[in-house]
């Protein structure tokens, strides 16, 4: 479920050498390369290539997934504006927990209106991963918008505590979940700020045993836990939102709003019968022509908790803000927290400290302090807001406009930092 790439630690690499070669202490574009006469192949003249190579080392840490050694190459592809279409990032890599890795991404920015990838990878011990994502529509200038995933996931890396906000750091277990679904929306665009969207998701779910022999297997330690035997199922999600953000992808004023209802049933197709629903608001506001203030609220419920299997429930922990799940807690690693319910609050300090055109695209180097809190719960009569398990931290972000976004983000809670790495903001 995490998105631990570290695309977004080669753009801050990026800007940090834009930045020396701004002191004209050397200039790593590849376009100014000089290589002897005597080469002539257009290989060996980066200045003939269609892309811009920037061979990244990538060093990333991550609570659940441990430490990644390796070597990024990322290809940038830019149109005639300079502005990056195609991005080609694969890597080769050495895991604490997962041993040789190998990873493959493309990433493709048509427009404002359509974006899509492949992503693809697999290590020496257990994991898989196959991603294809396709978006258009998303501009909400016609009257539908689509959106489509096919995801494929082995990720022995998973950890459970236990079901509540109280789960005690000692009773950490791990398991590998293996699942494969295909999520296609709908969205029905009444105007341009409001859509009323449709979500069919087959969703097939088996838990075995994880990679790390230092930590008992969850249903050693929770042998009663609903959802051990996986599942089968059919979920209907529909999600009514106003948004009226001046950008999806690099938001700077503006907001999303959204309230959703989810529900699965054995009736149609699915081992388990529970609902969900909730709303989110995101709220954007430039504070100077520099710093934007981003604020984050989510609340989610399942009524009928005791019908719902753990890897359907709420999940607080992380460094991504999604409808039905995850939700945003720099603390700790993804899902250290799981109930029937949620609440989630997250705030940020956008600054923009630095900015240059590099290889002709304008990169933004920008610093975020932030500050997250979030509690699960059991029952829908519980207090949504206290007690709530707090995180301070700073992001740093690397930014290619209009579409690129690249994160690393530390964030420290009571059990100590937590370090994450992607693409995208978390909200």
């Amino acid at each position: 479920m995490r998105r631990c790439f570290a695309i977004l630690a080669g753009l801050v690499a990026l800007l940090l050498v834009a930045a020396r070669a701004h002191a004209d202490l050397f200039d790593l574009d590849p376009r100014t390369w000089s290589l002897p006469q005597s080469w002539t192949s257009p290989v060996f003249h980066p200045t003939q290539w269609p892309f811009s190579l920037f061979p990244v080392p990538e060093i990333a840490t991550d609570p659940n997934e441990g430490t990644t050694i390796g070597i990024l190459p990322v290809m940038l592809f830019t149109d005639e504006h300079h502005e990056i279409k195609q991005i080609v990032a694969p890597d080769i890599a050495i895991n604490t927990i997962l041993g040789a890795t190998g990873n493959f991404r493309y990433l493709a920015y048509p427009s404002s209106d359509t974006q899509y990838y492949l992503m693809g990878g697999g290590s020496q011990n257990i994991a898989r991963r196959v991603d294809l994502f396709y978006s258009t529509g998303r501009d909400r200038d016609k009257w539908w918008s689509f959106e489509g995933r096919l995801f494929f996931e082995k990720d022995p890396t998973e950890r459970f505590y236990g079901l509540g906000n109280n789960s005690p750091q000692g009773a950490e277990t791990n398991y590998t979940t293996e699942q494969l679904y295909f999520r296609a929306t709908l969205g029905i665009n009444f105007t341009h700020e409001i859509q009323l969207a449709i979500t069919e998701q087959p969703w097939y779910v088996r838990i075995q045993q994880g990679a790390l022999d230092n930590l008992p297997f969850i249903g050693t330690s929770f042998p009663f836990l609903k959802g051990l035997g996986g599942g089968s199922e059919m979920v209907t999600q529909l999600v009514a939102s106003y948004d009226s953000r001046d950008s999806i992808d690099v938001p700077r004023r503006g907001g999303l709003y959204r309230a959703f209802y989810g529900v699965a049933d054995r009736a149609f197709l699915s081992s388990y019968s529970y609902n969900q629903f909730g709303f989110e608001v995101r709220q954007y506001y430039p504070l100077t022509k520099r710093i934007t203030l981003a604020g984050h609220i989510y609340s989610q419920y399942t009524p009928a908790g005791a019908e719902t299997p753990f890897w359907a429930m709420s999940r607080l922990g992380g460094e991504e803000s999604y409808l039905f799940g995850q939700q945003t807690l720099r603390g700790y690693g993804a899902g250290r927290y799981v109930d029937n319910n949620l609440t989630d609050f997250n705030l940020e300090v956008r600054t923009r400290v630095y900015e240059r055109n590099i290889v002709g695209t304008h990169g933004i180097l920008e610093l975020a302090p932030f500050i997250d809190a979030g509690k699960v719960f059991a029952y829908a009569d519980q207090n949504p807001i206290t007690p709530l398990h707090p995180v301070g931290g700073l992001g740093f972000r690397g930014i290619a406009e209009p579409f690129v976004v690249g994160y690393v983000d530390v964030g420290w809670g009571s059990q100590g930092p937590a370090f994450f790495s992607g693409i995208n903001y978390p909200f």
